[in-house]
This record gives C-alpha cells, sequence and structure tokens, in this order.
C-alpha cells in the first residue's frame, strides 16, 4: 500500500511529539511512504527577522495564502529546502528511516503554471486583481521518479516548491501539493496531520465524509483546515481512495489514521 503524508513544519519540532519518528519507522515496514512538509509560520518568522514583511491573501473562495513576491520566494525556497527539509531528513535518518530530501523542483517532481493575476477580497469584501508574483498553479507530477524512489525502499520526504515553465522558482501549497503528489502516484491512502482531531463542526469531530458531503462543507470551514478539506477533495478526484485528516499530537498518529483511530475520513461514498 502507498501512502502519502502531509506534515506541517512544527509536528515534527522537538519534543512536540516524541512518537512521530518510531511510528514513521513502524509504518515504513509495512507501507511505501511519501512525505510532503510544510512549514509556513517557520517561514514568516525568519522572513520577518530578516526585514521581509509577510502579506497574506483570501481568494473569492475563501482560500487564505501567502502573497509571494521574489524576495519572498528565494527567502521561502531557502527555509523549506535548506532548513525544514533537511532536518526532518537527519530525524529520519536517527532513526534508520532511508530518507530522501527533495523539492519539487527537483527532477521536475512537481510542474507548475506561474500565475499571472490574482483575484482577492479586499478588506470591504470587494474583489480586486493583484499581479501573481510567484505563485504556482500545479500542472503534473514526476510520478516515474517517485515510483523508482519508493520501490527501492527510500522515503522521498518533498519540499513545497513547483518549477515553472520557464525555469523559475514557484511557491505551492503544501496541502495541494500533496495531494497533486498522491494523485500522480495513484496512492492509496492520504493523511494530512494537523494540531486538532480532524476536521470540527460545532466543536465536534466529524469521523467520516463522503466527498460530495466534504464539497459542501468547504465553504463553512475556517482558514487552515478548508486548505485540507480541498486538498483531500482534489486527491480523490484524481483516484487516491481516500483522505484522512488527524491530529500529529497523538500517540503514533501516522498509525492510528491509517487504522481509523484518528481524525477525519474522507471516501468516494
Amino acid at each position: 500500500m502507498v501512502t502519502v503524508v502531509k506534515i506541517g513544519g512544527s509536528i515534527l519540532e522537538k519534543g512536540v511529539n516524541p512518537t512521530i519518528l518510531e511510528d514513521l519507522k513502524i509504518v515504513f515496514l509495512q507501507h511505501k511512504i511519501l512525505l510532503v512538509h510544510g512549514g509556513g509560520d517557520i517561514v514568516t518568522e525568519i522572513a520577518e527577522k530578516l526585514g521581509k514583511r509577510q502579506t497574506f491573501i483570501v481568494s473569492p473562495e475563501g482560500i487564505r495564502s501567502r502573497y509571494t513576491d521574489w524576495e519572498t520566494v528565494v527567502i521561502y525556497t531557502m527555509v523549506m529546502v535548506g532548513k525544514i527539509n533537511k532536518e526532518i531528513v537527519s530525524a529520519l535518518h536517527k532513526v534508520g528511516i532511508n530518507a530522501i530530501g527533495l523539492s519539487g523542483v527537483d527532477g521536475s517532481i512537481i510542474k507548475a503554471e506561474r500565475k499571472k493575476k490574482l483575484i482577492v477580497m479586499d478588506e470591504r469584501g470587494r474583489k480586486r486583481v493583484i499581479e501573481g508574483g510567484y505563485t504556482g498553479k500545479i500542472k503534473s507530477v514526476n510520478a516515474d521518479l517517485l515510483n523508482l524512489l519508493i520501490n527501492n525502499d527510500y522515503m522521498p520526504i518533498i519540499a513545497p516548491i513547483a518549477i515553472g515553465d520557464e525555469g523559475e522558482l514557484l511557491n505551492v501549497d503544501g496541502d495541494r501539493a500533496a495531494a497533486y503528489v498522491a494523485g500522480g502516484i495513484k496512492a492509496d491512502k492520504i493523511i494530512f496531520l494537523t494540531d486538532v482531531p480532524g476536521v470540527l463542526m460545532n466543536d465536534k469531530t466529524i469521523e467520516k465524509m463522503s466527498l460530495s458531503e466534504a464539497k459542501e462543507i468547504l465553504p463553512k470551514i475556517g482558514f487552515g483546515m478548508e486548505k485540507k478539506v480541498l486538498a483531500s477533495i482534489e486527491a480523490l478526484e484524481m483516484g487516491v481512495k481516500e483522505s484522512i485528516i488527524a491530529s500529529g499530537l497523538v500517540e503514533k498518529p501516522v498509525k492510528s489514521a491509517i487504522e481509523h483511530k484518528n481524525g477525519t475520513v474522507i471516501t468516494h461514498g
């Protein structure tokens, strides 16, 4: 079974969840695993220490994202690939996992089209058009390279940076990058590890949802979780069998998510 795991940049921080590394090791003995990581909060922290204020925008659909100009995409790449990715790879090697750190740029793992214009909502709730910067819309995934690695017992660890048509670096959302990777390699499952128990409605965790129910609930979900539900929808529409949005803070989070003991399970029906 092939499983894609999307992990937030903070989940693997030292002391956050001491069981997660051994959990990944145990699951890796039974499954082919590919890991996509985030780390946006760390990017923001370091960018602002460097004097580059970060700007966030909201689309008409209610999706919140980072506005990425050239200086920001350089810092984003530096932190995601040079710091977070290698720290995760190092931590996995310490427990005996043969991890290989990559970005979407390497081997054109994630190809994207640079967005020329963005439609955003202003403070008054009105739509306006702004220059697209260095944000990408994912077009394709190099499934052959990823399958080569996982079939030779590597665990690829992918930073969500894509390569554009002109070889430019492009920021792509980590959750949606994971969805496209899962769809590209025809994964059986995709697991989004987060800092909440799953999809919450009225302070209660939804244990199961169908694809149609996920689409219906999407406009009602707040910032952060909306991307994970959207990415789940995209993954299932690309052929992934199920998506699980689960807590990365519980004991053995990946194993418990696979066993449907942790999080919200979204399936085709």
